[in-house]
């Protein structure tokens, strides 16, 4: 499940790596999603999102925190246009509880995280990663991604970092799909962004989402699609909220 903080939402792709597109997408937003896993309701997903940062609040429910219990709360602020520069990661995961912080150092172009158990008061890792000047997290990747028009066949490369790791990442349009969620049913776009690539992530799979293909592009379905004993996680899109 703390793969879901790393890489929700996500998830990515970056455009200022393109011209500037117009899309309708508020300042401020709140999206709310249930998590399902084995057909099962695992947890909810918050996004918040702004300006210059973004939050997701990650949280488990029902069968799944009675076999492993995740809170997690994660942040990030970023210069223009979704250039990260620092995050933070509370991960309360069944017994265990870390933080992880990083920041990005566009001036010396490194990353820079050390990885904290907070009920031991002991640092566990630390890291220094070469990055870009201007490096997205994967949830301002996520964010971002929304301001591309990209249509099926076409695809774009990334650099997005953890603070752990760095690499470039394929975003690929791929289908139209409608999808039915809770809230509506909407006519998307399909992209699949190729973030399980062994380096930024070890695990293997796919992830997938589905923007809306209209001016908000708005992400209703989140995918993973791992190997056993994971399998899939779908987040859909409950609530839509301008702040």
């Amino acid at each position: 499940m703390r793969f879901f903080a790393g890489a929700t939402v996500p998830l990515l792709t970056a455009c200022w790596m393109l011209p500037a597109q117009t899309f309708d997408v508020p300042r401020t937003e709140r999206l709310t999603y249930e998590i399902e896993w084995r057909l099962i309701h695992a947890g909810t997903a918050v996004v918040d999102a702004q300006e210059t940062s973004a939050r997701l609040k990650l949280e488990s429910a029902g069968l799944v925190s009675t076999l492993f219990k995740v809170d997690d709360a994660y942040g990030v602020t970023y210069d223009e246009p979704f250039c990260a520069t620092s995050s933070t990661l509370d991960a309360q995961e069944g017994k265990r509880h870390h933080e992880t912080r990083v920041t990005f150092d566009r001036a010396r172009n490194h990353a820079d995280a050390v990885e904290r158990d907070v009920l031991k008061n002991a640092v566990l890792h630390t890291y220094d990663v070469a990055i870009p000047n201007c490096v997205h997290d994967t949830l301002g990747a996520l964010i971002s991604l929304r301001g591309l028009a990209l249509s099926p066949g076409q695809s774009v490369q990334m650099p997005v970092s953890d603070g752990h790791h760095a690499a470039s990442v394929k975003v690929e349009a791929q289908e139209r799909e409608t999808i039915k969620t809770a809230a509506s049913e909407y006519k998307t776009i399909r992209c699949e962004t190729f973030l399980m690539n062994g380096i930024i992530y070890n695990r293997k799979g796919r992830v997938l989402i589905w923007l809306t293909d209209d001016a908000r592009r708005l992400p209703v379905q989140i995918q993973l699609r791992m190997s056993f004993p994971v399998g899939t996680v779908t987040l859909h899109l409950l609530k839509e909220e301008k702040l």
